[in-house]
């Protein structure tokens, strides 16, 4: 593994010493990367000089750039290398030497026609991880088809059982984008990284994010095939179906989660609301606990929760989750100190909490940032810097 320097931390970082070059672009890659980059490994964005990662542009802009890309490019580098230049191609060979893992999310093939395929890169590096994550895998009949998230969980069968009986309603995140491949993108290095100290051997990955989204209903599913039934919209216990876990309005028009899965917390739920009966069976359960929720405003249903053992918290919206104080005792929202947009980018921290360890907080990088230290690292002469800059390779 690559040796990076780190400066102004008490602790070593789990995955210092280990060096991404991250080719991907707007979400699932990049922030794949981030989590591991705030782990600790040398995190390099390899960006075409014209523009760079699209994720940078999106409105709305932070600055310069979007906050789409601030949010998720934080303790990175980023080099420009025009991949579409035979000199940038060999330029990146190059690096592949002298790092641990690559992370791509083109269409399946598009490495191959630029000459750095998996079976190209092994006979550069033989210790190279390659991730490939891409939205229906290397194989298979999509694997050529275009795609965002929205097709991934609708082929997954996601979409489809999310929403009322009617019709399937969007997710309001991007399920199969983080879910389904950021987190197997992560797993996958990590095993890989993890293999490799036994075998000296790299390995590809493949990360195909609706295998993700649909691994996602392993529990449903498991259900399904009990009874011998598909899984229904609006029907199942966890979706709508069962009165005992769902949403409800309160008395000033908001609304609480309530997940009394178990008796024995549904039983304490029933007791302290003054209604032990519920517990033992209601044909129009779904109706008493509407006019419960109804009597109390969802303040005086969070104090409730606060004194009762019951599955039960507030539906919190817009801006306050940032305010709740569990999430912020827990450390999820991050001020990054970035100069060249002349503010600091609040962002949320990565969901991995090692004991006693700090995550860096360095900003993401200007477009090109890095392009000559990356290039000097990996053993290129000043010279070939120059003659790669004046070809327009570098931008």
């Amino acid at each position: 593994m690559t040796t990076v320097p780190r400066e102004g931390r008490a602790s070593r970082l789990p995955l210092e010493g280990v060096r991404i070059l991250d080719l991907s672009r707007l979400l699932p890659g990049p922030y794949a990367t981030m989590v591991l980059a705030d782990l600790g490994a040398d995190v390099v964005k390899i960006e075409d000089p014209r523009g760079g990662d699209p994720a940078r542009w999106m409105p709305p802009l932070a600055g310069a750039q979007s906050g789409h890309y601030h949010a998720l490019n934080r303790n990175k580098r980023s080099a420009t290398i025009d991949l579409r230049a035979p000199e940038g191609v060999a330029a990146l060979r190059r690096l592949c030497r002298r790092s641990d893992v690559l992370v791509e999310s083109f269409r399946p093939g598009v490495l191959e026609r630029l000459g750095i395929g998996w079976e190209a890169l092994s006979r550069e590096n033989p210790r190279l991880v390659l991730c490939s994550i891409t939205g229906y895998g290397q194989d298979g009949p999509y694997r050529d088809r275009a795609g965002h998230d929205i097709d991934y969980v609708a082929v997954a069968g996601v979409l489809g059982l999310n929403g009322p009986k009617e019709r399937p309603m969007l997710l309001s995140v991007q399920v199969a984008d983080v879910a389904g491949g950021s987190w197997p993108a992560v797993a996958g290095i990590l095993a890989a990284l993890l293999g490799r100290g036994a075998t000296g051997k790299g390995a590809h990955i493949d990360v195909a994010m609706a295998d993700g989204a649909l691994a996602l209903l392993a529990l449903q599913q498991g259900g399904a095939d009990a009874r011998g039934e598909p899984l229904r919209r609006e029907a199942e216990m966890l979706n709508g179906g069962w009165p005992r876990y769902g949403v409800y309005r309160t008395l000033d028009g908001r609304f609480v989660a309530f997940g009394a899965f178990e008796p024995k917390f549904f039983r304490s739920f029933c007791e302290g609301v003054g209604r032990p009966e519920l517990s033992q069976g209601s044909s129009d359960l779904g109706e008493a606990l509407e006019a419960i929720f109804a009597s109390r405003t969802r303040e005086d249903w969070a104090a409730f929760a606060a004194k009762n053992d019951v599955c039960l918290m507030p539906v919190l919206e817009g801006d306050e989750p940032m305010r709740d104080p569990q999430l912020q005792a827990r450390g999820n929202f991050v001020e990054i100190e970035t100069p060249w947009e002349g503010r600091a980018m609040r962002s949320l921290a990565s969901p991995v909490h090692l004991a006693g360890v700090q995550s860096p907080r360095r900003p993401a990088p200007a477009l090109g940032a890095d392009t000559d230290a990356v290039l000097t690292e990996a053993g290129f002469e000043p010279e070939e810097l120059a003659r790669l800059r004046q070809a327009g390779v570098l931008g």
